[in-house]
């Protein structure tokens, strides 16, 4: 019997996925500056593997790309709400050595913001056979961001997102972790209860607090300062990953990140900064970083933590206006899905 497996991040990739920004989006007061976001993203995968651009419409897409070299660009038109692939992009599991492509709703991070395009994205995307992977409907409200897997059948999770009441009221913990058990070929779910990020959208989505780099490794984001609104939430967090193990008993070893000067909304409010947020691709792991002194830090650390890939920072200032940040905006598939 075929068991299902949920392909760790840094497991070989056919393409990343990036739902461009528009006119039509929150983007659109600093869409120049979006838009070239973006463009340094795709700058940065297509070395090493292919780039899937959605966008309303191929003239607009192929506008923003236009700089770069088509050769490993793959376009997709389908309507959006917004730009964050991360959530609304489908997850990719392998059946025995079928691939899968796994399609959750997507409703706004808990009916915040309007998905109702976002959510047909992968369906859209389907029905012109972009995929190499036949879609199934996941039958839960989850988010790409939500899901942190060690390649070997544990998942890294929150309660504050998957315990959401707008996600799937009907649902108990238990409830919840067996489907994804089922759903994903998990041997166990991780859930951390504390943790969070002011600004941020999501209800503490895994990918801004603690990620996976190896079956062994988790980085995470550290405060150090008692002064600082996150540290008392940030100081109970790194208890509980201390407090985990294993499969053989043993604790993770556990990477610090540095914790970025506060970045700030003109209006005040403060923005979702974090070096969490890392995504990684075919031979190299693209850094957000911020305009801020601790970004070189965050650069020397993990390529302390991966050493034989490339590390490339992204300067991502502008996509914490909006919320998120560089692993938010992309949804990476793995090799034989596009």
């Amino acid at each position: 019997m075929a068991t299902i497996h949920f392909p760790a991040e840094w497991e070989p990739q056919s393409a990343v996925q990036l739902s461009l920004p528009h006119p039509d989006t929150d983007w659109v007061d600093m869409l120049e500056e979006a838009q070239a976001v973006f463009v340094e993203i795709a700058r940065a995968i297509l070395p090493f593997e292919a780039v899937l651009v959605v966008a309303p419409s191929l003239e607009y897409a192929q506008a923003v790309m236009k700089d770069l070299p088509q050769d490993n660009i793959r376009y997709a038109i389908a309507p959006t709400n917004d730009t964050w692939a991360r959530d609304h992009g489908g997850i990719g599991v392998l059946d025995g050595d079928k691939p899968l492509l796994l399609d959750f709703v997507f409703n706004g991070w808990g009916l915040k913001f309007a998905a109702d395009k976002d959510n047909l994205i992968t369906s859209v995307l389907a029905q012109q056979d972009v995929f190499k992977a036949p879609k199934v409907h996941g039958g839960l409200v989850l988010e790409g961001g939500a899901l942190e897997s060690d390649g070997q059948g544990t998942l890294l999770t929150t309660t504050e997102c998957l315990l959401s009441p707008n996600r799937n009221p009907h649902l108990s913990q238990l409830q919840i972790e067996q489907e994804l058990k089922r759903l994903l070929g998990l041997d166990r779910i991780l859930w951390l209860n504390h943790g969070f990020l002011e600004g941020d959208d999501t209800d503490s989505h895994i990918d801004t607090l603690a990620r996976f780099c190896t079956p062994d490794t988790i980085a995470y984001v550290k405060c150090s300062d008692p002064k600082d609104v996150h540290y008392e939430a940030l100081q109970a967090m790194e208890s509980e990953l201390k407090g985990f193990v294993k499969k053989d008993g043993t604790p993770f070893t556990l990477i610090p990140l540095p914790w970025p000067d506060a970045c700030f909304a003109s209006d005040g409010h403060r923005l979702p900064a974090t070096y969490a947020n890392f995504l990684i691709i075919n031979g190299a792991v693209l850094v957000p970083t911020y305009r801020v002194p601790q970004d070189a830090e965050a650069l020397s650390t993990l390529q302390t933590v991966f050493p034989d890939r490339k590390i490339i920072g992204i300067d991502c200032r502008p996509l914490i206006e909006q919320h998120g940040s560089l692993h938010c905006v992309t949804m990476q598939y793995p090799l034989g899905f596009v």
